[in-house]
């Protein structure tokens, strides 16, 4: 046998992991030409899409430490992204809300993110590129 056919390198394992470093570094690049991280850009998502949301529920959506949900938090709330205020339900939680400029720069950055996923994806032709998302969507079980 060749030592080709004992190499990792063409486990499909191997090459969906290289390609997903490679699109998490355009991703991240294109998050960062807008002043965010990648942590940071998840959890406006987040906000954006749940909020009010609780911080607890935020961690175990993201799944993201709790002490590292709290700087993610601090961080977004001190560059004007997102509000949190006593959760009306129960004051002992706090309820995150995204605020106006937090949503206009997730839809810059949902922006960058689909020009970053379109030059991952360049290669490929428009069927090609269906036919991979619905291959990949199968495969990682997601619906």
């Amino acid at each position: 046998m060749s030592a080709e056919l004992h190499s990792i390198r063409v486990l499909p394992s191997w090459i969906l992991g290289r390609v997903a470093d490679r699109g998490r570094a355009l991703v991240a690049a294109a998050l960062a030409g807008e002043g965010l991280k990648t942590w940071h850009h998840v959890v406006l998502s987040a906000v954006a899409e749940l909020g009010p949301v609780a911080q607890a529920e935020l961690v175990r959506g993201v799944g993201l430490d709790a002490k590292d949900m709290v700087g993610v938090l601090n961080d977004l709330q001190a560059a004007g992204l997102i509000v949190r205020t006593p959760d009306p339900h129960d004051r002992r939680k706090n309820a995150v809300t995204a605020t106006g400029e937090g949503r206009r720069l997730l839809a810059r950055c949902e922006r960058a993110a689909r020009k970053a996923n379109d030059e991952l994806l360049a290669p490929l032709t428009v069927v090609e590129r269906e036919l991979f998302m619905g291959l990949l969507t199968r495969v990682s079980g997601a619906r």
